[in-house]
């Protein structure tokens, strides 16, 4: 059984990404549910969505329980840390996405070093990677999702090779983006390969 949390804020394909994973899943005759929560996230709002493969009846994650946290945006990460424990591993963009609550209120962010030492003490590893410039290096910055999911495909634990997902993402997304897609998601692999 895998337990993959995917979150980050609106209009960073975290929903997309993660229908990506369940296709893959089926592709490969693994059983996968996944479910999705999204406030406000055509406007920036938070988004997580948690996606579960293998003899699994119910698509909630318990605290603790999360093999792994994939975040587009450093605080969400933070705010789904409750999800970990010391076997979880953690891949961030090392971006933040601002709130326009915290920008009109007068509020500041938290410093994004805290935020990255409150994570690594509540998980096994944190990977942080430049996903926004990696996929805009890929060709687009709205792929820097595709770059998460071949960060997540390096780490080994999806219960599948990596080409399914490869495979579905070609399969599934506009193919006027095939080469950006095809390039964000080895950025994403490679990112990992030279971390690790």
């Amino acid at each position: 059984m895998k337990n993959i949390i995917l979150c980050g804020v609106g209009g960073h394909g975290v929903i997309t990404a993660a229908k990506l994973l369940g296709k893959a899943a089926i592709k490969a005759n693994i059983n996968v549910i996944s479910s999705e929560v999204h406030g406000m996230a055509q406007r920036g709002g938070a988004v997580i969505t948690t996606i579960r493969m293998g003899e699994v009846w119910s698509s909630l994650i318990p605290d603790g329980e999360a093999d792994i946290i994939v975040s587009t945006e450093p605080v969400e990460a933070l705010r789904h840390i409750n999800k970990a424990s010391e076997k979880t591993i953690v891949i961030t963009d090392i971006n933040p996405v601002i709130p326009f609550t915290v920008t009109i209120s007068g509020e500041e962010y938290p410093d994004i070093e805290e935020i990255f030492k409150e994570i690594e003490k509540r998980c096994k590893k944190l990977i942080k990677i430049d996903a926004l410039q990696l996929a805009k290096k890929a060709g687009s910055s709205i792929s820097k999702n595709i770059v998460l999911l071949g960060a997540l495909a390096a780490t080994g634990i999806l219960p599948f090779d990596s080409k399914i997902l490869l495979e579905t993402i070609k399969e599934s997304l506009p193919k006027k983006f095939e080469k950006t897609n095809i390039q964000a998601f080895r950025e994403g692999m490679n990112a990992i390969k030279n971390i690790s």
